[in-house]
């Protein structure tokens, strides 16, 4: 036997025999299966999984025991405030989130703030309203009306009854005419404001009294308060002169050569005085 027809003996006995001869076996083609690896398989056995799943028993019962050993380290305050805070924001964030349904609010209403001044005068207090000037009656002008105030004053604050104020009133009517009068014996007295002038010896103001006499001063005579006041003060010196007529009371105190002229005027006189009190 040639060494070649050998060989080929050799290699038909070592052909499989439970290979198919079989015409429908030998149309098919079974697929290689990839070989596995060696990782998988070692996961894939009991020992290596059993390992794993103690070990990750471990990691989680440490894990579990850290944070329960931190939340019970961790103070009541802290914890509380983080609570706190927790509560504000999701307030905050509810809030916000119902801003966005509601409809803008409307401005206040403000009064306009007046201007400030300026000037000179910017820092000045408003000045004091002044009474009103009483209304002329009995035929009287304004400025006699206004001296025939000063005078009802004067007596009102020295406490005198009305009989004392008609007194008063008639005694200036008809000494001068409820004037404020200077004289031409007393350049002086026109320094002075006055209205109007007279000549009767030394005598001025609304009373008509003489300085020479021991009335005062042509300053003080010529002031109406002034004058008033000494007229009343001297009245009240004369015994029982509210039981007296006006011209008795009068002539007591002025001294005057027609004492009879007082008398005229004590109707217009009462009509003042009611006009005033």
């Amino acid at each position: 036997m040639r060494p070649d027809q050998n060989a080929e003996q050799k290699q038909t006995a070592t052909r499989p025999a439970d290979r198919s001869t079989d015409a429908t076996s030998a149309g098919r083609h079974r697929r290689p299966e990839p070989p596995r690896r060696a990782g998988r398989a070692l996961l894939g056995s009991t020992p290596v999984r059993a390992a794993l799943a103690t070990g990750l028993t471990c990691c989680l019962g440490v894990a579990a025991f850290a944070g329960t050993r931190h939340a019970d380290t961790d103070p009541v305050p802290v914890r509380d405030a983080l609570a706190d805070r927790a509560a504000v924001a999701a307030e905050a964030e509810r809030r916000a989130s119902r801003s966005l349904d509601r409809a803008p609010a409307a401005p206040p209403t403000l009064s306009p703030t007046p201007t400030a001044k300026s000037g000179p005068g910017a820092s000045r207090k408003p000045k004091p309203v002044r009474p009103s000037r009483p209304r002329p009656v009995a035929g009287l002008d304004q400025l006699q009306m206004d001296n025939a105030k000063t005078i009802v004053d004067v007596g009102r604050g020295l406490k005198l009854p009305r009989r004392g104020l008609v007194v008063a009133l008639s005694t200036a009517m008809q000494e001068s005419d409820l004037r404020n009068l200077a004289s031409n014996v007393l350049p002086e007295s026109y320094e002075y404001p006055h209205q109007g002038s007279g000549s009767d010896h030394d005598s001025v103001g609304l009373f008509q009294q003489r300085p020479s006499s021991g009335w005062g001063s042509v300053r003080d005579l010529m002031r109406p308060a002034y004058a008033a006041r000494v007229f009343y003060e001297a009245l009240l010196k004369v015994p029982g002169w509210q039981e007296m007529s006006v011209t008795a009371a009068a002539q007591s105190v002025q001294v005057s050569a027609f004492p009879d002229a007082y008398a005229r005027h004590e109707e217009r006189a009462a009509a003042v005085v009611a006009a005033l009190v």
